[in-house]
């Protein structure tokens, strides 16, 4: 046997190996596939199944369920949407109650859409005064009994009585308890004691009653009393300035002051901050006797304003 008879039978035995080889692999490349195929199909998708109304693919209910979850998504979102506004609603209302209560003008407000009694707005009003003494006495709806030698006001045509100095001091000092006396059934601010009113009882006052009840109390809502107050401390400490000079020179050569410098020296060079502090805390002692000192002639004042009343207003029922 030669050289080339063995290297050609070589050649075949290596062909016939790498055929072999190549069929095996192709036969188990495909059955690789195969599984890898039934497994993702497996995984994504379910067999086909006989509904009702025929065949029905499970991707139709895949994208039904999206659908219900984004509209359940989009009605919660719609949910909250609401609530915030609602609560943004009720803020604001509240808020406009609590400025218009302290005198803030904020517009229209909830006592001027609601009304009160079966849907029946307050009516104006006449006003009956009589005398209560001793023989007679009156009930008031405030003080329960009218002193004596006092007048009594009360609407036009009823016994629903109230001293007349009761119902002005309750009208400056808080004016939204007032109506509800007559459980809002009357106007009794607007009938009483306005101006545009024809059973106004400030008709009545003359000139004694303009000053006190139109110029110091309700001109400005108070701000010429504010003013003339002002101006009567400045008046006074511009008065008294030579003894306060005097004083304070006194005082500030004083020994006793002096001896104490360890005390309040530290204040003196203290930092900017705690000197605002100070000044700040001291601004407010003074507003706030300031304010007492306004609250006081305001009293007085509106005592004034009842003497007037008292002696003016004429009594239509009785003797």
């Amino acid at each position: 046997m030669t050289t080339e008879t063995i290297s050609t039978i070589f050649v075949l035995i290596y062909a016939c190996l790498f055929v072999s080889n190549a069929v095996h692999a192709s036969i188990h490349g495909n059955a690789q596939s195969q599984i890898v195929v039934k497994s993702t199909l497996s995984k994504t998708s379910k067999p086909w199944i006989m509904p009702r109304g025929g065949f029905t693919s499970t991707d139709d209910e895949i994208e039904d369920k999206e659908s219900a979850e984004l509209l359940l998504k989009q009605k919660a979102m719609q949910k909250y949407k609401i609530n915030q506004y609602h609560l943004l609603q009720l803020r604001s209302t509240f808020l406009s109650e609590l400025l218009a209560s302290r005198g803030v003008p904020v517009g229209p407000t909830m006592a001027d859409v609601c009304t009160s009694e079966g849907n029946k707005p307050p009516e104006s009003c006449d006003w009956d005064c009589c005398l209560s003494t001793v023989d007679d006495p009156k009930t008031c709806l405030y003080s329960f009994d009218a002193e004596p030698n006092t007048k009594v006001l009360s609407p036009s045509g009823t016994t629903q009585f109230i001293s007349l100095s009761a119902l002005n001091r309750l009208r400056r000092t808080d004016p939204t308890k007032v109506e509800p006396m007559w459980h809002s059934r009357y106007s009794i601010l607007k009938s009483w004691f306005s101006d545009e009113s024809e059973f106004s009882i400030l008709q009545f006052v003359g000139w004694k009653g303009f000053l006190v009840s139109s110029v110091l109390l309700d001109m400005g809502k108070g701000m010429v009393l504010r003013a003339l107050l002002s101006v009567g401390v400045f008046g006074i400490l511009i008065t008294l300035m030579p003894l306060l000079e005097y004083l304070i020179t006194r005082i500030l050569v004083s020994s006793l002051l002096w001896m104490r410098w360890k005390s309040w020296g530290k204040i003196v060079h203290a930092a900017l901050p705690l000197k605002l502090l100070i000044a700040q805390m001291t601004w407010k002692f003074l507003a706030g006797s300031f304010a007492k000192l306004e609250g006081k002639v305001r009293e007085y004042v509106v005592d004034l304003e009842c003497a007037i009343l008292e002696e003016s207003i004429p009594i239509t029922v009785g003797n």
